[in-house]
């Protein structure tokens, strides 16, 4: 049975996967702007760390004051309203609750809401990629030993990469490569959010309106994001990366087969099964037309004379050679779509992508010379961009990850373009996060050096 008639039929018997979002921002407005149109789903609670401003975006989706009225979780349970507040303990405690959705974009706290949800038997989809790019394998390690399931978010492109590559294989064929698209230039790698709107094609009125947070967005600019995002698909893939970080070739969506080859092939790809980020400029800005900015794809091989005359018989969009195809959406719609992650949870127990493996991980690397006393300000900040690895190397150099790069203390000189490790700081050592991220580098960074 299909999603939509399995939410269908959970409305009609009064029975509906009953939700806790936790984080009301941009994403988190975007989900909430599909919740009242969604059959068979409740939002019983948000827990925000502003309830006002999360009522506001709540009034700027569309939804009435008297649904955000319940003055507490259970009355919101009897009414059908959706309670308001800052208590995001109490919401992933509450026994009626079956899903969260981590939605903060703060990957510290992200760990901590995570890893309370699966103490108290919730499912987690998790938007916050940003944590699970630095400890998604242990925190899918502990959703399972707690009999539950973590996912990452449909609508992000991690997930949406994810889906396509199980297509590929479903399907029978080798994953060449997969990833996403990008704006992107080498020096948007030192973009701060002073400078985002004009590199990234927005103007201040436009991103105003419509309540972007220039550090955050100037995390999807610097190069960040797309490392972070790779480094989750290729955790739950098991496809591998770049040895010294993404290199954006630039393509139409015509030429990502051409260019998604091995190198001996006349690609870019040190081998085949890698992830990697497509540019929409020419080195010299240009716009590529018809580009794949805001989507996502997957190369895959025609083993066979037999299947690359399908190919050919059918149209298929291949390399000159006939024996690479791309399939390709060129559009994500974000927290729109994110309502399919929490159906697939709930009602199938499947995620739509889970880290099962350490094969990629993301390093600060400093955006400017850093000093001694200088406080890094992780993701989109002034500070330092996230450099996509393969987990031995950020293993064997003691790599701080991105998501720990968070009001942490410069301990020793950094010159600018140099990846930052753990001596280069003052770490508190007193966060769940940090003790997740040291415990999944004791099980899963040994086998890794052990056989580099």
């Amino acid at each position: 049975m299909s999603l939509y008639a399995q939410l269908q039929r959970r409305e009609a018997d009064q029975k509906p996967i009953r939700i806790g979002l936790i984080g009301a921002g941009k994403f988190g407005s975007m989900y909430l702007a599909q919740v009242p149109r969604t059959p068979g789903v409740q939002l019983v609670g948000i827990a925000d760390l502003s309830p006002d401003a999360a009522r506001r975006n709540l009034t700027r989706v569309g939804w009435s004051d008297a649904r955000t009225r319940a003055a507490s979780l259970d009355a919101a349970l009897k009414t059908g309203a959706t309670h308001v507040g800052e208590d995001w303990r109490a919401l992933v405690s509450h026994p009626a609750i079956d899903v969260i959705v981590e939605c903060t974009g703060h990957p510290i706290a992200a760990v901590e809401h995570c890893l309370l949800a699966f103490a108290n038997g919730k499912h987690v989809v998790n938007v916050t990629v940003e944590a699970d790019a630095f400890c998604g394998p242990l925190l899918a390690k502990k959703a399972a030993d707690a009999d539950v399931i973590y996912s990452l978010a449909f609508g992000d492109q991690p997930a949406l990469i994810c889906d396509l590559v199980d297509w590929a294989r479903t399907c029978g064929f080798p994953v060449v490569a997969a990833g996403r698209g990008h704006k992107w230039l080498p020096h948007f790698c030192e973009s701060t959010p002073e400078t985002v709107w004009g590199n990234y094609g927005l103007t201040p009125e436009q991103a105003e309106r419509g309540g972007l947070n220039p550090k955050m967005f100037n995390s999807f600019l610097d190069g960040s994001k797309p490392s972070i995002e790779c480094t989750a698909v290729a955790n739950a893939t098991g496809l591998t990366v770049p040895s010294n970080g993404l290199l954006y070739p630039p393509a139409s969506v015509e030429d990502i087969p051409f260019v998604t080859r091995p190198i001996e092939e006349g690609g870019v790809l040190e081998r085949k099964g890698m992830v990697e980020v497509i540019s929409s400029l020419e080195a010299n800005g240009r716009k590529i037309p018809y580009d794949i900015r805001m989507g996502v794809w997957v190369t895959v091989e025609g083993e066979t004379e037999y299947i690359r005359n399908c190919f050919e018989e059918y149209n298929a969009h291949t390399d000159p050679s006939g024996r690479y195809f791309t399939l390709y959406k060129r559009w994500h719609l974000i927290g729109l779509e994110v309502g399919m992650s929490v159906a697939s949870v709930a009602l199938r127990g499947e995620a739509t992508g889970v880290a099962t493996c350490w094969n990629a991980d993301v390093v600060a690397t400093a955006k400017r010379d850093l000093n001694p006393g200088d406080m890094l300000d992780g993701e989109g900040g002034y500070t330092v961009w996230g450099k996509l690895l393969p987990a031995k190397s950020s293993s064997r150099m003691g790599g701080l990850p991105l998501g720990l790069a968070h009001d942490v203390k410069v301990a020793r000189a950094v010159k600018k373009g140099q990846s930052l490790s753990w001596s280069d700081v003052a770490m508190d050592t007193s966060t769940a996060a940090y003790k997740v991220r040291r415990e999944m580098e004791s099980l899963f960074a040994a086998p890794l050096l052990k056989s580099a």
